[in-house]
């Protein structure tokens, strides 16, 4: 279903909205025209073509445009938290104008790359290509409601052979307060910064790369908020009775899941997907983690284990922590966990459509710039099908390429 964008307002966010952190016309102009073409019809989303998109005429006017995108995106000193934050703020006003933020949502993705000169490359998994290869590794922060994700933040992960090498350092403008993090700790920076910007959400969902670590568990805890984060099958737990008692030896979750049996597993349908409904079987139990961290089990935290034995498997094979209320439905809580499934989509929109993974430049600031335009650009989007489409219609809306909002 195609709809048109108003212009009023996209010209109104851009120049008002964004524009007001942009110190300058000349950087106006140049997030403009960045931003007009991520938006259009172009199959590249990297300077060079979208200078020519933007000047349609000789080689000197389009070189003239070409070199000052890149030095839109290489040098220019505007901040992109700043507008990041005001674009999310502006997505989130008309989602919320429908139905609440419930979820933030952390996740990682691949942007598989040529050679080695791009900051942060190197041989790493990346679950995008679903193996290791070359490629950077992004870590991203979304909000969702019901019916839609906001990407709002991302942080480039820099493996040591990038902070650790003067040279390469220089080579990628890499700031000097930027040391090595885990994607642990770049999650945590992401989430620290919601917090103080006060952005809406109750749960936090990610899958066991971040959900493995009981101190990130623990961190997102105090934050104030609820968790519902993967874990491997290796993971053991206590399994408390209905007294909060445990009971027996600690055991792996998977070792759990296969003594229990698939007559423990009860059918849950999530949601309507385009096909057929999302279903499959769940089996809950109370349990307390037993990890090694020193304290007492008796003071580590009460929660649920859901565990998915999908249709087909010979074993239950996802497992997932969560600190959600123990009076609420099981059909809700599956819901709300597979809600994060629904990332991938933002992120093939974000790419296939709005070039997030385009960038040809090789700088620190030039790929956290280009990543900000993508973000702004989104923001506008999603914002654009909320006002357009209800809840209850979204769900057949989704699958519309982004171009058609655009």
């Amino acid at each position: 279903m195609a709809y048109e964008i108003n212009e009023a307002r996209l010209h109104d966010y851009f120049d008002t909205t964004i524009g007001s952190l942009l110190r300058d016309k000349r950087q106006r102009a140049s997030f403009a025209t960045y931003a007009m073409g991520i938006l259009g019809d172009g199959e590249r989303k990297s300077c060079e073509p979208i200078a020519a998109r933007a000047c349609g005429g000789g080689p000197r006017p389009v070189d003239n445009a070409h070199n000052q995108l890149l030095h839109f995106l290489r040098s220019s000193p505007w901040q992109d938290r700043p507008v990041r934050l005001a674009a999310a703020r502006y997505g989130i006003a008309a989602l919320t104008e429908r139905e609440p933020v419930t979820a933030w949502v952390l996740d990682d993705t691949g942007f598989l790359k040529q050679g080695t000169h791009s900051v942060g490359v190197q041989r790493q998994y990346t679950g995008t290509a679903g193996k290791t290869t070359n490629c950077q590794v992004a870590v991203s922060l979304s909000v969702a409601t019901r019916s839609a994700h906001l990407p709002i933040d991302f942080e480039l992960y820099l493996p040591k052979s990038w902070t650790d090498d003067p040279e390469r350092r220089a080579e990628a403008k890499i700031p000097e307060k930027a040391m090595f993090q885990t994607k642990i700790d770049l999650a945590l920076m992401m989430i620290e910064r919601a917090m103080a910007a006060k952005i809406p959400g109750e749960v936090l969902l990610c899958d066991s790369g971040y959900g493995d670590s009981h101190l990130f568990r623990e961190t997102v805890r105090l934050h104030g908020l609820d968790y519902a984060l993967g874990i491997h099958g290796p993971t053991t737990v206590w399994v408390l009775d209905a007294a909060g008692r445990r009971r027996g030896a600690p055991i792996a979750v998977e070792a759990l899941g296969k003594e229990l049996g698939r007559k423990a597993f009860r059918k849950v349908t999530w949601r309507e997907g385009t096909s057929k409904k999302l279903a499959s079987h769940f089996c809950f139990r109370r349990v307390k983690v037993a990890q090694d961290d020193g304290i007492d089990p008796a003071h580590h935290e009460e929660v649920w284990l859901m565990m998915e034995w999908p249709e087909g498997e010979a074993t239950p094979t996802k497992f997932t922590l969560t600190s959600l209320r123990r009076r609420m439905s099981k059909k809700r809580i599956v819901r709300t966990v597979k809600e994060r499934y629904r990332t991938e989509q933002a992120y093939e929109e974000l790419k296939g459509e709005l070039g997030l993974d385009h960038f040809e430049g090789r700088s620190f600031p030039g790929w956290h710039h280009h990543v900000t335009v993508v973000l702004c650009c989104y923001a506008f989007i999603v914002a654009e099908r909320s006002r357009h489409f209800f809840p209850s219609a979204r769900r057949e809306t989704q699958n519309d390429q982004v171009s058609r909002a655009a």
